[in-house]
């Protein structure tokens, strides 16, 4: 049976006072932003703030104390990817039940860096009571960011540019090379300017959470659909029309956001683009010239 949130909320708590090395407690994430939805798939994003970390790298198994793992994840002492935490130090762990910690080591003496870096965050254990105080937990810092002109040109430039490589691999059956630059470059440029249009309907008020979660409920039905329908398959048909839906998805909302911000959207290099995707898409496999 799953524990509940008050459970492991105990657990995480009673590690802390019973060990002597964790002076400090505090929760981050999704359960200190209210204006996340509660859901059974929440994380517990908890840091131990400890006098020394070598003790419990030296110790593999003092986690043990928070249940059976199903799988469990150590970032900065892996060799596919460089660390990023510095001296810190994490443990991602998935438990059988489908409770989830990620549980950070951070050194007190780094408590001040800490609390200026995250506006989400809640102490919930100070044993010495060194911790500076904090506001209430806020999501401002995830906010959609209104983009200057220039910024704005740069995504359209981009997202144009780009088409054109995504077409040059359909056109050379490089499938791989297609879907990489489409989902990797391109894709990105759209989620950016769907976000720039929650932006202005929204007075840049509010977060539409990591990768976009959150967008649906923000833009209307007919938007959600045309955005759905630039997922492709596996064929190369379907990443045709999957590129050219993109191009209409981006052009309407690029349109909107110009509309909204005063700024100019470049039609000329969109229209010009777009008549080489289709001349791309039209052009027989055994053509020894482009045009």
């Amino acid at each position: 049976m799953m524990r509940t949130e008050q459970d492991m909320m105990e657990l995480v708590l009673r590690v802390a006072t019973q060990d002597d090395r964790i002076r400090a407690v505090t929760l981050e994430g999704s359960r200190t932003n209210p204006n996340v939805p509660r859901d059974l798939f929440q994380d517990y994003d908890i840091s131990y703030h400890v006098t020394e970390m070598d003790s419990y790298k030296s110790d593999p198994h003092w986690i043990d104390v928070f249940g059976e793992r199903m799988i469990l994840q150590t970032p900065e002492d892996m060799a596919m990817f460089p660390p990023e935490l510095g001296d810190r130090f994490s443990y991602l762990m998935l438990f059988t039940d489908g409770n989830r910690i990620d549980l950070t080591l951070i050194s007190i003496h780094e408590k001040d860096q800490y609390c200026a870096e995250d506006k989400l965050m809640q102490i919930l254990l100070d044993k010495d009571g060194v911790f500076p105080q904090v506001p209430a937990s806020t999501d401002e810092d995830y906010w959609v960011k209104q983009p200057s002109a220039d910024f704005y040109a740069d995504c359209c430039n981009e997202f144009w540019w780009v088409c054109t490589y995504v077409a040059k691999g359909l056109w050379r059956e490089e499938i791989l090379y297609a879907q990489d630059h489409l989902q990797q470059i391109v894709r990105p440029m759209l989620m950016k300017i769907l976000e720039w249009h929650v932006g202005t309907q929204t007075d840049f008020s509010l977060s539409i959470g990591k990768n976009g979660k959150y967008l649906k409920r923000y833009i209307s039905e007919e938007r959600w659909e045309e955005l759905m329908s630039t997922y492709p398959g596996g064929s190369y048909e379907e990443v045709w029309a999957s590129l050219f839906a993109m191009g209409r998805l981006f052009r309407s909302t690029a349109l909107d956001v110009a509309e909204s911000l005063l700024f100019d959207y470049d039609m000329g290099q969109d229209q010009r683009v777009t008549a080489f995707l289709t001349h791309i898409y039209e052009l027989p496999r055994d053509a020894k010239q482009i045009y």
